[in-house]
This record gives C-alpha cells, sequence and structure tokens, in this order.
C-alpha cells in the first residue's frame, strides 16, 4: 500500500499543502514591518500603519499577570478559558444588552483566533460568507483556511463606505451559509446604527444564515455614534449568531493574545474542542492578566483614552481635508482607522516615480515622507489608504504636514 507524502519537488523544495500555498502574509503586517524596519535603521519613520492603540496595557493587567507567574498559575487551564474569566467576558459583553451565559463563552489567543475557529466550526468546504466591502485584510484568508469563500459586497460610490441590506439580499445564493459584520469597522471606520444593522440582520434571518459578528472595536466609537451588538437586536439575531471580541484594542493589550468567542452552547462547545485539540487553551498568564483588567473599575481611564483618540481623530480627518488629491471617505467614527481616497494623485508623481494606484502612493509616502500607510487593494479599497491615527499626539501632529507637503511636491512629471 501507497501512502501519500509531502515530498520534495524536482528542485528539492517541500510541496506545501494548497491551502498554505494560495494564503499570503499579512500586508498590514508586512508593511508595518516595513517601517520597523527602517526605524531600526535610525530613520525617522512615523507608522501610521498599525492596528493597535499606542497607550499601554492598563496596569490592572500587568499587576494581575505579575501575580500569576509568582504564585506559579503556569500550567494548563481548562480549553475554553478559566471559569472566572469566562464570567466576567459575559459580563462584559453583555453591558450591550446581550445576555450570554459564561458557559456560551469560549477564551481563545487572541479575537483572530477565535475567527479562525469560528469559520473552521461553520464553514464547509464551497460555502460563501457574504461581508460588506471595505473588509479587514485576514477575512478572505481565514475563509479560504476553513474551504469557504469570502464574497465581498461593495457599497454603491457615494454611500459613505456602507452597503445596504438590498445589497446584501441580491448576493445570497444557494451556498451563502455565513453574514460576517465588522462594526466598527476596520479599515474604513464607519459604524453602521442601529437600524441600519437591524436590516443587514434581518437578511440573514430571512435566508438561515448564521452571523459572525467581530466586534473587537466596540469600545471605540466617537461622536453621535453608539455600538450595537448584534446579538442584542432580538431572540432571532441572538440564537444565530457568534460575537467576536478580545481585550487587545480596548485595554491595549495586543501582545497579551486573548479574545473570545460568544455563541450559542452547541457552537461554543465545538470551538471549546477544536481549541482542546490545537492550542490547548490560552495562555494562564494572559488570561490572569484578562481578568485583571475585566474586574478592574477603568472606566475613567477607559474614557479618558476614548477622548484623547477622538482628538486625533479630529485632528487626522481636518488636516487630510486640505490635503490636494486626498478625500476621506465615509464618516470613520468608530476603531481607529479611517480610508482615504487617493485617486486624486494619480498621474502625478515624485523623484522620477509616478502614482497609478493607492500601492504606488503608500510605497512614495515612505520613502519620500517617512510616512507608512497601508494601501487598501487587500481591503477590496483599491483607490484608498487606511491611515491609524493611534501613534502620540506628537507623532501624529508631525506625520500629517508630512502628507500634506508630500502631495503638494507632487507633479505631473515626476522626473
Amino acid at each position: 500500500m501507497s501512502i501519500a507524502t509531502t515530498a520534495p519537488d524536482a528542485a528539492g523544495r517541500i510541496r506545501l499543502a494548497s491551502r498554505a500555498a494560495q494564503v499570503p502574509p499579512s500586508a498590514t503586517a508586512a508593511l508595518d514591518a516595513q517601517a520597523k524596519a527602517l526605524i531600526a535603521l535610525g530613520v525617522d519613520v512615523i507608522n501610521l500603519s498599525s492596528g493597535e492603540p499606542a497607550f499601554p496595557t492598563v496596569e490592572p493587567a500587568g499587576r494581575a499577570a505579575l501575580e500569576a507567574i509568582a504564585s506559579d498559575f503556569t500550567r494548563y487551564t481548562p480549553a475554553a478559558g478559566i471559569p472566572e474569566l469566562r464570567t466576567a467576558t459575559a459580563g462584559f459583553i453583555n453591558r450591550h444588552g446581550t445576555a450570554y451565559e459564561p458557559s456560551e463563552v469560549v477564551i481563545t489567543a487572541g479575537a483572530k483566533q477565535a475567527l479562525h475557529y469560528a469559520f473552521t466550526t461553520l464553514v464547509e468546504p464551497g460555502d460563501e460568507i457574504l461581508i460588506p466591502a471595505p473588509y479587514w485584510v485576514s477575512y478572505p484568508h481565514l475563509a479560504a483556511l476553513a474551504g469557504g469563500t469570502l464574497v465581498p459586497v461593495q457599497p454603491f460610490p457615494g454611500a459613505g463606505l456602507k452597503v445596504t441590506a438590498d445589497q446584501l439580499r441580491a448576493a445570497v445564493t444557494d451556498r451563502t451559509t455565513v453574514l460576517l459584520l465588522n462594526n466598527p469597522a476596520n479599515p474604513s471606520g464607519v459604524v453602521y446604527d442601529r437600524t441600519e444593522l437591524a436590516a443587514l440582520v434581518q437578511v440573514a434571518i430571512d435566508h438561515d444564515l448564521a452571523i459572525i459578528s467581530d466586534e473587537i472595536c466596540d469600545h471605540w466609537v466617537f461622536g453621535d455614534s453608539e455600538h450595537t451588538s448584534v446579538a442584542a437586536l432580538g431572540p432571532e439575531a441572538a440564537r444565530r449568531t457568534l460575537t467576536v471580541g478580545g481585550v487587545s484594542k480596548t485595554f491595549a493589550m495586543t501582545g497579551w493574545r486573548i479574545g473570545w468567542v460568544a455563541a450559542p452552547t452547541p457552537v461554543a462547545e465545538a470551538i471549546t474542542a477544536i481549541q482542546s485539540h490545537t492550542a490547548s487553551a490560552p495562555s494562564s498568564i494572559s488570561q490572569k492578566a484578562a481578568l485583571g483588567a475585566l474586574t478592574s473599575d477603568l472606566a475613567p481611564e477607559l474614557e479618558r483614552r476614548r477622548l484623547e483618540l477622538d482628538d486625533r481623530r479630529l485632528a487626522t480627518i481636518k488636516a487630510l481635508e486640505a490635503v490636494p488629491g486626498v478625500e476621506v471617505d465615509g464618516d470613520p467614527t468608530g476603531a481607529f482607522f479611517l480610508l482615504a481616497d487617493v485617486s486624486g494623485t494619480y498621474g502625478r508623481g515624485l523623484a522620477g516615480q509616478t502614482i497609478t494606484s493607492a500601492a504606488d502612493f503608500a510605497r512614495l509616502l515612505l520613502t519620500e515622507a517617512n510616512v507608512a500607510v497601508v494601501p487598501g487593494a487587500d481591503f477590496a479599497a483599491p483607490h484608498h489608504v487606511r491611515i491609524s491615527y493611534t501613534v502620540p499626539p506628537d507623532r501624529l501632529a508631525e506625520a500629517l504636514p508630512r502628507i500634506a507637503e508630500f502631495a503638494h511636491q507632487l507633479r505631473l512629471d515626476p522626473a
């Protein structure tokens, strides 16, 4: 009997499985790494590509982690997470009007792993997953790893980067099984209000679709916007929704890698079983750190940070309004990103290079102005760049004039 092997090819290279070969590195991570590499060489790069808030981890989290180490809390935990963290997480999620029980919460190694488990649990090969565009860069690859296909629904021009229920409904096929929502949205920063979100969810109800709701940025909403949790939109929404979140963004704990998925019991149990065979459980120390954050009175500090970030948001929008060829798209009142349409710079250039795409714009901005932003092609926004305004105020105050000066220097003959 012959046994199939992953043997080296004729050139001596190990053959990759198709699921691995088709997944490129994260574009956002790659550009962030490039910017950090230049910084390491002494270049004064201002990195507006990062997806993390530039605040320190909240103090109770660090203290709880040190206490965990001191008490030798360094062993395996239950696969779904320590019970007290599941309880605290359920309470934290339920502040938005949901009704999750601790038994319906699974703690994961970051929200990205929670999404991976959600796709693995729900998606069969050939299934289609609907998603409003623009969307976060990792979604299509997470779907593909589970055997599914992401089907983007593009907003109409001038619609503020939001899609309508009618557009979603028109995209449903007999292979559609999941609706993926991300609100507040990365990369656009737009926030669907309760009425808009309810209309999108009704499409899922009408077509019996499961819903994965990525609410990782639920704390970061500004102006008149308010966060609405999908599972709070009624019993029919709740019974089909997997709510994904984590401590990364709210508590500035990106490197601690603690996320969660909250879902009806059968789904939570399936995800727990998958995690038991993959990660076993998240880091015991990080779980204690997350528990410290979730069980401390941090409301004043978190509100202070939210208001600080709102100031940076408003400053960024105001500065970009005066930049030729660059236009903020949509109404970025959530998360800590915005999308800027840079198609107005096409045909212009600098240093012998002509801009014909958002990728060209981002590359030239980095090399000529030492400011890093993310081109939007991998977000399904090919004429946009994503700008993160989370950097400290003094650095943002340096970056925005650099962008303006760069745009003013662009000319039709870049030679």
